[in-house]
């Protein structure tokens, strides 16, 4: 019986091993080579990839935009979800319809996001700056995404766009299992609204705030879609994230063993700032 339940483990241990083991160690095996992602001449150059990364500047730099994307998506995303979820909770009228309006642009593709807001924040025809000459205000440095100073922040405003509904689904689920006697036990001992939040719902949200806190630093750390889509990087490298500098050596300057070292040092990172939020979040939740 045990051997016949281990030979059902086997297809999915090849395809874990097929898809996910075998691709790793290849990335290290690359990492350490000058191979351009075609030519099978290649040569090993032992660790110049990763000196090359930490003297040239790009990691420097991927590693400042994608920490400053994550940090700013992780708080704000949080709050207005957390916002969203304490409002759309009270019995009000229409809620189900604000909800369901606040959780679609979830629904939509990175894409389609990403195009929509190129849109948006376009300096001459976008809505923004035909909204700003309708009202008479001035518009001539409304360009958001061509900006280095504004372009990543503009990126970060579509990211918790679009993710702030699961953010809030996922406080409202926190929040449907407060026990209403514990609120009605608060108010009785003079808790008004902002200590009934501090001592009484904050503390029972933890699993809640775990989750949303990992899937986002999660997302931030990955982001690739919205620096690809609506910036391409740029202007200059201002929205060059870890994971959009990888796809940039690998396919368009076709340097695949750098990009591969910049691979790795991304993957460590991301496994490191992960599992600390993990660590430290579940140890709240215990004490909480």
């Amino acid at each position: 019986m045990k051997k016949t339940m281990y030979f059902f483990a086997v297809p999915a241990l090849l395809f874990y091993c097929i898809f996910w083991i075998f691709p790793i160690l290849k990335l290290f095996q690359y990492s350490i080579t000058d191979f351009n992602g075609y030519a099978q001449n290649f040569k090993y150059v032992g660790l110049s990839n990763f000196k090359d990364l930490f003297e040239g500047g790009t990691l420097g730099n991927s590693i400042k935009n994608t920490l400053i994307y994550t940090a700013i998506s992780v708080i704000a995303g949080n709050l207005i979800g957390l916002a969203l979820a304490l409002l759309l909770n009270q019995n009000i009228k229409g809620k189900g319809f604000y909800r369901s309006i606040s959780y679609i642009p979830t629904l939509f593709s990175a894409i389609v996001v990403g195009f929509i807001w190129s849109y948006v924040y376009m300096p001459d025809s976008g809505m923004i700056a035909t909204l700003f000459a309708k009202l008479g205000l001035p518009t001539d440095n409304l360009n958001f995404l061509g900006s280095y100073s504004s372009a990543l922040y503009s990126i970060i405003f579509v990211e918790i766009w679009k993710n702030v509904g699961t953010t809030m689904i996922i406080f409202l689920a926190g929040l449907q299992t407060v026990p209403q006697d514990l609120l009605e036990a608060g108010k009785i001992d003079g808790c008004g609204t902002w200590k009934l939040l501090r001592f009484v719902k904050i503390p029972l949200l933890a699993t809640s705030i775990t989750i949303n806190t990992t899937l986002s630093i999660i997302n931030g750390l990955k982001a690739f879609d919205f620096p690809f889509i609506m910036t391409n990087g740029g202007p200059g490298d201002s929205t060059n994230t870890l994971i959009y500098s990888i796809y940039k050596m690998a396919f368009t300057e076709q340097m695949f063993g750098k990009a591969s070292a910049l691979g790795i040092i991304s993957f460590f990172i991301i496994i490191v700032i992960t599992a600390v939020t993990v660590l430290t979040m579940n140890k709240k939740e215990v004490s909480a």
